[in-house]
């Protein structure tokens, strides 16, 4: 015999499932587009374009994440990365920290449509993924 709980219907578990990645998505795009017109100032460094190439990566990596799998350590990733983010841009956006190490100087004291369009879809994702998280399961 069949386990009912395994079965139910359960549209906040799929409506988290479904916005937590499309935050990703949208922080991916951005940092994409915006990736080589960062790169200029450092061709041939690190670069802030590889940085945002190397978070739409991990954007794209933890979205897929959460899609396919939906659990716990899934969540974790996307809030990482979302967290993460939101919490590079501000900063950036309101600090000017020089380059250390391998990390180039990237204050830039000014919001844009891109950048303003990311920093809500990360701190949007950051929300959702926490409440993913954290949240009991009706299967569990």
């Amino acid at each position: 015999m069949s386990n009912p709980k395994l079965y139910r219907h359960d549209p906040f578990g799929t409506a988290l499932r479904v916005l937590v990645p499309a935050t990703l998505a949208i922080d991916a795009v951005v940092h994409l587009q915006l990736a080589s017109f960062y790169q200029v100032a450092a061709q041939g460094g690190i670069g802030q374009g590889n940085l945002f190439r190397i978070e739409a990566a991990a954007a794209i990596v933890a979205g897929l994440y959460v899609l396919v799998r939906g659990s716990r350590p899934a969540y974790a990733a996307a809030f990482i990365v979302a967290a993460g983010g939101l919490a590079a841009v501000l900063l950036y956006r309101y600090i000017n920290i020089p380059a250390f190490g391998p990390l180039p100087a990237m204050y830039e004291p000014v919001w844009f449509f891109q950048k303003s369009l990311s920093a809500a879809a990360q701190g949007a994702g950051a929300v959702l993924a926490a409440v993913g998280l954290f949240r009991r399961r009706i299967a569990e």
